[in-house]
């Protein structure tokens, strides 16, 4: 759980360090500000993926599953610098198929973390597999890295993708290949 009170003895800390009068109008409440952030943007640490996996529908057939262009907003674990962009996760179901709302909650648990991409993207596809439990999973990530854009090396527009294969993913290139075929396929107006 968020501890407000320290974040906000933290920020004030951090404020003096840079030189700054926490006192100053336009400081005044701005460690009140953070530490309210701070309950938003990482409330995945206190989520559980398997709340939002659970509610399943039977289906007929065991067809591909995709869901693509979830956005979401992550915060860089080593810089504490946002990183931003979309997840796409398809699935082979076994018989049951999650709501399509549950993968992108799915998503945010993980994202609403201090996390790294890799991790969040192997985060994901574990999920999908221990609480669906589907033939198999795949989860790519593409996001742009504010660590990189605004300080470090500043190179903004690089994105940077992950990928994660679980069950009849791993081998089958078809499937693979299906998976990235229909991420690229546009939408039609």
């Amino acid at each position: 759980m968020v501890n407000q009170k320290k974040i906000e003895e933290a920020v004030t800390l951090f404020l003096e360090g840079i030189g700054e009068d926490p006192a100053r109008e336009g400081l005044r409440e701005t460690p009140e500000r953070i530490a309210r952030m701070c309950t938003e943007l990482f409330s995945g640490m206190e989520e559980d993926a398997s709340v939002h996996l659970q509610k399943t529908f039977s289906v007929d057939r065991n067809e591909m599953v995709l869901e693509k262009e979830i956005v979401f907003y992550s915060v860089c674990e080593h810089h504490f610098l946002p990183f931003y962009g979309k997840a796409h996760i398809a699935y082979v179901p076994d018989g049951r198929v999650a709501g399509l709302s549950k993968l992108a909650r799915t998503v945010e648990v993980y994202a609403r973390r201090p996390q790294i991409q890799e991790q969040m993207t192997g985060q994901i596809a574990d999920a999908v597999m221990r609480y669906l439990k589907p033939q198999g999973v795949m989860v790519m990530v593409e996001a742009e890295h504010m660590c990189m854009t605004m300080r470090g090396v500043k190179k903004p527009g690089s994105t940077t993708l992950t990928v994660a294969k679980r069950g009849c993913f791993e081998e089958d290139t078809v499937l693979q290949n299906n998976f990235f075929q229909m991420i690229k396929e546009t939408k039609t107006e």
